[in-house]
C-alpha cells in the first residue's frame, strides 16, 4: 500500500519549475501589452512586440487583413489585422484591432488606399502568394497542435512523477517533464507539417 503525496508533500523544486513557467508566460503577455506597438509611414510598416521590432517596406507587403480571432473573449479584441508579406508570412499589428479602432475596416481601406503609391503595384491576389499563406497557415496549425500535445504530455509526466515520488520510486523529472514533452511536440509537428504540406489547395 502506498499513500499518493499532497500538494504541499511535492519537491520543492517541481513546484518551483511550475512557478517559473507561469511566470514566464505571465511577463510575456505584460511585455506585449506595455511594449505592442504599429507605426506607419511613407517607407512602410514597423512592429514593435515584447522583445523584438520588425519593419516592412511597402514593396514587400503582399495584404493588410482584417481576420476574426479564434476564441476571442467578450471584453477583447474580436478582429484583429494581419500584414501579409509577399512569402506569405503573417505578422499582426498590435494595437490595430476593433477594440481600439471600432471601424477597423475601415481604417484599414483607408490605410491600403494611401499606401497604393508608395507600393508602387496594385492591390491585388496573386495565386503564387495565396498557395503560401495556405501553406504557411496549415504549417501554423501544425504548430499550435504539436504545443498542445506537449503540453498535455508534460501535465501528464508531472502527474507520473507525483506519483512516483509518492510510492518512493526513483524519480526521473529530466524524462518526464522535458525529453517527453519534447518527443511529443517533435513527433507531432512532423507529421502535422507533412499532412499540411499534401492538403489539396483551394483557390
Amino acid at each position: 500500500m502506498f499513500q499518493i503525496t499532497r500538494p504541499d508533500n511535492i519537491p520543492f523544486q517541481y513546484r518551483l519549475l511550475v512557478l517559473a513557467l507561469i511566470a514566464a508566460l505571465l511577463v510575456w503577455g505584460v511585455l506585449v501589452t506595455l511594449r505592442g506597438l504599429t507605426s506607419v509611414d511613407a517607407d512602410g510598416v514597423t512592429v514593435r512586440g515584447a522583445f523584438r521590432e520588425r519593419r516592412r517596406a511597402w514593396h514587400d507587403i503582399y495584404d493588410l487583413r482584417v481576420e476574426e480571432r479564434p476564441k476571442q473573449g467578450r471584453a477583447d479584441a474580436r478582429w484583429w489585422t494581419w500584414l501579409y508579406d509577399n512569402d506569405g508570412r503573417r505578422v499582426r499589428l498590435p494595437n490595430v484591432d476593433d477594440w481600439q479602432l471600432p471601424d477597423l475596416q475601415a481604417e484599414i481601406d483607408e490605410l491600403r488606399a494611401l499606401a497604393a503609391a508608395h507600393r508602387g503595384m496594385a492591390w491585388e491576389r496573386r495565386p503564387e502568394v495565396e498557395a503560401r499563406i495556405r501553406l504557411r497557415a496549415g504549417h501554423r496549425k501544425a504548430h499550435e497542435r504539436a504545443a498542445i500535445g506537449a503540453v498535455l504530455a508534460f501535465f501528464a509526466g508531472l502527474t507520473y512523477l507525483m506519483w512516483e515520488v509518492a510510492v518512493g520510486d526513483e524519480p526521473h523529472p529530466l524524462l518526464l517533464l522535458l525529453c517527453v514533452p519534447l518527443a511529443a511536440y517533435a513527433l507531432l509537428v512532423t507529421f502535422l507539417r507533412w499532412r499540411a504540406s499534401r492538403a489539396p489547395a483551394h483557390a
